[in-house]
């Protein structure tokens, strides 16, 4: 409601809260017209937020979990950079965490390659609907955590245009109890769900890890081999022999002063 953007609506989606969500949120929707309210039996947050995409009209779509905040002009400067870039398929900000620690989120800078081996773009980032209704969603099947990451992996193509914008305009809550706490203790199955959903992917770019370390094997192999190959080649030559065999008298002599002086 804090926005400086003023053309928004914020639909919110209870799955199966046992809290006084129900309360809280009617009384929202009373003040302004822009909230919308869903209530859903707990199906894990992908279901969530692919229901609330679902049930809204605007061109662009930013996921925001219930326990984090938004600055006050993130919807303005994200809807800019996409109407002044349009080839621009994300956009997002830095991030400071608050709650349990107040530090800066140290997310690596976005590439598409580091981005299979590491989650780089947090889930309050802004797409366009036209992007999202390409793919599936977020997978229900990461129930228990890394669902931004494995969307990510299913939303974006190499070569396609992320943008950060340098500023903090996301806040996100850190707490021990909380979601991402508790995804740690499946996080070996979460990596293993996660390359299966992805499986073509890791496949086709571990093919392209192992044939460029072939070439690099092979291309050192065979520049070893030339190197022998020529070196046998001038030990072979008649000139290197003549060489070596009026050197030999010399050769002796050395040998036998370094043992004489010994």
């Amino acid at each position: 409601m804090a926005q400086t953007y003023p053309n928004w609506e914020c639909i919110v989606v209870n799955d199966g809260s046992l809290d006084n969500l129900d309360e809280i949120a009617r009384v929202y929707c009373d003040k302004d017209s822009r909230i919308k309210y869903l209530k859903q039996n707990n199906q894990g947050v992908s279901i969530a937020r692919n229901n609330g995409i679902s049930h809204s009209q605007g061109e662009y779509i930013l996921p925001l979990d219930g326990d984090d905040k938004i600055a006050p002009t993130y919807l303005e400067k994200a809807v800019r950079y996409f109407l002044t870039f349009p080839e621009t398929k994300v956009v997002y900000s830095l991030t400071r965490f608050f709650g349990g620690s107040n530090e800066l989120y140290q997310l690596p800078t976005y590439e598409y390659e580091k981005m299979l081996w590491q989650g780089l773009i947090v889930c309050t980032a802004m797409i366009k609907r036209i992007d999202f209704e390409k793919t599936s969603g977020y997978n229900p099947n990461m129930r228990e955590g890394l669902e931004d990451w494995d969307f990510w992996l299913s939303f974006l193509k190499k070569n396609d245009v992320v943008h950060r914008i340098d500023e903090v305009l996301f806040f996100y809550r850190r707490k021990n109890d909380s979601r991402t706490s508790e995804s740690m203790i499946h996080l070996k199955e979460l990596y293993v769900q996660l390359y299966n959903n992805h499986k073509e992917l890791y496949d086709d770019y571990l093919n392209e890890i192992i044939y460029k370390q072939y070439l690099i094997d092979n291309t050192e192999a065979r520049i070893k081999q030339a190197i022998y190959d020529k070196e046998l080649e001038i030990r072979n030559s008649m000139p290197y022999r003549i060489g070596a065999f009026l050197l030999k008298p010399v050769k002796l002599f050395n040998r036998k002063f370094v043992n004489k002086i010994e």
